[in-house]
């Protein structure tokens, strides 16, 4: 069996993930990368920053809002991402259909504790209003919609209080992609969503991929991304079964290898060959798709350090890279009107390192141009708390 270090795992992330802005195009770096993380709006464009050179807000806005050449899906884990446009298939099928699932079942439970009886009825005749009201092609807000839909405003008990029923609805019929997120209409670094029609939006309904071919094609695109990876990495970024994950492993013939450590990993058939690069630095955001495409991180994050770093969901803060590991993380001046990204080192990296980085939030507090970015994932670094 192939044997692949851990060295050698954290060689083929440098080259793989485009850092430090190795991708020539957005496009690229969004097929690169299989996907981006997008539950935080300013992820987006900040992922791509890091991958893309010269790349500008404007940029990106463009390629998702006027070229539509990567659009935002809810997908595995019930969670926003950024898709090239000829994967959105694979997922819909797939990972978005068992999303959907899960949206109407939760739907269900709390209409049913709302006081509505017909459950299926009330949910198709909603979603088939909200269609209707879509298909003029104007892009509108939840709350918009909900003016147009009343029904979007009965309120559902949620946790310890009561929400509308609107962004369920909306969540749902975005899995079952029938709907996708438009313009966002408000600052890049916030979540505002507007929503249209997905024939709309794209010119076409994509035709959903059969289940298993859906789950087929993540796992291969997954694979050439972030290969190798063991069935935990792969069940955990899917948010799918492991009789789902082995059956993709085995439609595209992935190969077992051997982990440091004894673990057993997985690469596509043709994935074999060894990579060296050069010393590298790199600043990536929360939620990052190279921080969290991994469930065992521990080949490039020293476990002692993921308290600080990671939520307890497994969520990442801001990060900061040194030659494939993480060193540290970053975060901007709040007591400086400039906002100036600040590294935070929890470790001795050297001077060649902390000149690089350095380097970097030079290069990103010159690109956010005094935008502060809020973070809804902010890790105990960032909020500057310090575990015993």
């Amino acid at each position: 069996m192939l044997h692949i270090s851990d060295a050698e795992r954290r060689n083929r992330l440098v080259k793989r993930h485009g850092l430090v802005r190795r991708f020539a195009t957005i496009e690229d770096a969004v097929r690169g990368m299989t996907v981006l993380h997008a539950t935080e709006a300013a992820t987006v464009h900040l992922s791509l920053w890091a991958r893309v050179a010269g790349v500008t807000v404007a940029e990106v806005e463009r390629a998702l809002y006027d070229e539509r050449s990567v659009v935002k899906q809810l997908a595995m884990r019930r969670t926003l991402f950024v898709f090239p446009r000829d994967l959105l298939p694979a997922a819909l099928g797939s990972a978005s259909k068992r999303v959907a699932r899960q949206q109407r079942v939760g739907l269900t439970k709390d209409l049913l504790a709302a006081g509505v009886t017909t459950i299926d009825k009330w949910i198709d005749e909603t979603a088939a209003e909200v269609l209707e009201l879509l298909a003029d092609g104007k892009a509108r807000t939840t709350s918009e919609i909900r003016d147009h839909v009343p029904a979007l405003g009965l309120m559902r008990p949620s946790g310890p209080g009561v929400l509308p029923a609107g962004p369920a609805v909306m969540a749902l019929l975005s899995a079952e992609g029938r709907v996708l997120r438009a313009v966002n209409s408000g600052h890049w670094r916030l979540s505002k969503p507007a929503w249209t029609s997905t024939q709309h939006w794209l010119g076409e309904q994509p035709t959903p991929m059969e289940e298993h071919e859906g789950y087929a094609e993540l796992v291969r695109r997954w694979l050439g991304t972030f290969g190798p990876g063991t069935e935990a990495d792969i069940v955990w970024w899917l948010g799918a079964t492991k009789s789902a994950v082995r059956r993709a492993l085995a439609d595209v013939e992935a190969v077992a290898v051997s982990l440091d450590g004894g673990g057993t990993g997985w690469v596509l058939p043709d994935d074999t060959q060894s990579q060296e690069v050069e010393p590298w630095a790199a600043l990536l955001p929360s939620l990052d798709p190279t921080v969290m495409g991994w469930k065992e991180r521990e080949f490039y994050l020293d476990p002692a350090d993921k308290p600080f770093l990671f939520d307890t969901n497994g969520n990442a803060g801001n990060t900061a890279w040194w030659n494939g590991r993480i060193v540290g993380c970053w975060l901007q001046d709040d007591k400086d009107p400039a906002a100036p990204v600040r590294l935070v080192i929890h470790q001795d990296i050297g001077k060649a390192a902390q000149t690089a980085l350095e380097a970097e939030a030079d290069l990103l507090t010159g690109w956010l141009d005094g935008v502060r970015i809020t973070n809804v994932y902010a890790s105990p670094q960032m909020r500057g708390l310090r575990l015993p």
